[in-house]
């Protein structure tokens, strides 16, 4: 049983079609890219898969459970969700933060106790974050703040973590990092659908992609098989050419046109 699977899932605002008949699956450990141009449904598959929107056609189903009917709380337990970022209107602490992620199986009001605090610093383990637990959020850099988030997350206790763009915000370095504990975190037994417009996170990171162009999935599969040149211009309108290093590590270089 795969930890995520979307059976012929369709979606669309009034008579605008978003994407139609989308079925894949996620794997458990893996770390899957989605990639597509802006508009393509990335984030709205994302709001479907969480079940945020049950507007859909077709079926989503999380560790074997079809979600349709699923309360928030049940949801929570399922799948956790990482943003591209976060503004809070307080000054949170790092350890507040994670503590959010526990609360999805307590009760409304719950004061965090030892096993949440607990939980909450397993969560910053696994990052390698823990001293950072009493430093405010907002004075975090962005780079910082996406680990919390992703810290938080792991706090709620589910294996499978969906993540839109996290690293849109963060510089070359900041992003390197990121990724590589996402990656390290698929390794761990995570199942993770990541987004992204970087053709060049999916090789480096990504065990398979799945791209999505024109209201359908144009391709899935392992990265150096699927995403070709041909396929990048179909998503994004840039010619690029493909390159493997000595490692046999593949990635796109731009063909820029003289003017």
């Amino acid at each position: 049983m795969n930890p995520l699977e979307a059976r012929n899932l369709s979606f669309s605002y009034s008579e605008r079609p978003i994407f139609s008949n989308l079925s894949f699956s996620l794997e458990r450990g893996e770390l899957l890219g989605l990639l597509g141009p802006n508009g393509s449904g990335k984030t709205t598959l994302f709001r479907c898969i969480l079940g945020l929107d049950h507007r859909y056609g077709g079926d989503v189903f999380l560790e074997g459970e079809n979600i349709r009917r699923k309360t928030p709380a049940a949801m929570a337990r399922l799948a956790a969700y990482v943003p591209q970022a976060h503004h809070p209107s307080f000054n949170y602490t790092v350890m507040d933060m994670v503590l959010m992620g526990t609360s999805s199986g307590e009760r409304a009001w719950a004061v965090p106790g030892s096993r949440q605090k607990a939980a909450a610093l397993e969560a910053l383990a696994k990052i390698n974050f823990q001293e950072f637990h009493s430093r405010n959020f907002r004075e975090l850099s962005g780079g910082e703040q996406q680990m919390v988030l992703i810290a938080r997350a792991l706090a709620q206790g589910t294996r499978i973590l969906i993540m839109d763009e996290p690293t849109a915000n963060l510089d070359y370095g900041n992003q390197l990092r990121l990724l590589m504990t996402i990656s390290g975190l698929s390794r761990q037994g995570y199942s993770i659908l990541l987004s992204t417009h970087n053709p060049d996170h999916a090789f480096l990171f990504a065990r398979r992609v799945l791209a999505l162009h024109n209201h359908a999935l144009a391709a899935i599969g392992p990265p150096a098989e699927v995403l070709t040149p041909e396929l990048i211009h179909t998503l994004y309108g840039v010619q690029v050419r493909l390159r493997r290093d000595e490692q046999g590590r593949v990635s796109s270089v731009p063909i820029l046109e003289d003017h």
